[in-house]
């Protein structure tokens, strides 16, 4: 076995292990910012949990890539399948956000103070551009377009997690009911730019 062979192995290794990780942070973090969003009756946090639960999909795909890495062809063929799976999840969340962000918008709904959506915004900030940065390098060392994507989306849930902090915390201190379902809606175009990206399945060159 060559050392080329060998360092890629490595490198593909700390890639699941990052994924077993992303999988039980974003996991808990969905948990938690569901059931807060619904004792509040916050459609920002329950989005911002449901994304989380997309970023569970994605790293059990991710995973799903990593265990065939030595196989060229169906490497690419999981590679593929994975940006798609992960893109349709996108696309379907940008959906129900989007309805019932303008459905609280229209009804005038006000959601509660919530201090466990402002805490958990506040740990994804710093988590999140951690552990994008660590996948950015395995993703690079593989050439894996799957990696970096999820990579990606670490990313972009340091812009949801930016966006639902403000919500909430406009909401909490200055009472601005509409903060939050604005807030909700600010995350659509978002998220659609990365189910839209995932669909189209970009792959490394």
């Amino acid at each position: 076995m060559s050392e080329l062979t060998v360092a890629r192995q490595a490198v593909a290794h700390r890639g699941r292990r990052l994924e077993y990780f992303t999988i039980v942070w974003n996991g808990l973090e969905g948990l938690i910012a569901v059931a807060a969003g619904i004792v509040a009756g916050s459609i920002s946090l329950v989005g911002f949990g449901m994304d989380s639960f997309i970023e569970v999909t994605s790293g059990a795909t991710l995973l799903w890539r990593m265990s065939v890495d030595a196989d060229v062809e169906s490497r690419e063929r999981n590679e593929k399948l994975s940006l798609r799976v992960v893109g349709v999840c996108f696309i379907a969340l940008a959906g129900y956000i989007a309805y019932e962000s303008a459905s609280d918008l229209i009804r005038k709904t006000s959601s509660e103070h919530s201090i466990p959506g402002i805490v958990l915004a506040c740990v994804s900030l710093i988590v999140m551009p951690i552990l994008s940065s660590a996948k950015k390098k395995v993703g690079k060392a593989l050439g894996s377009a799957a990696m970096n994507a999820d990579a990606r989306q670490a990313d972009f849930c340091v812009y949801l997690s930016t966006i639902l902090l403000a919500g909430l915390l406009l909401n909490a201190v200055l009472g601005w009911w509409w903060a939050d379902p604005v807030a909700a809606l600010i995350m659509v175009p978002i998220i659609v730019n990365e189910g839209i990206d995932g669909m189209k399945a970009r792959t490394c060159c």
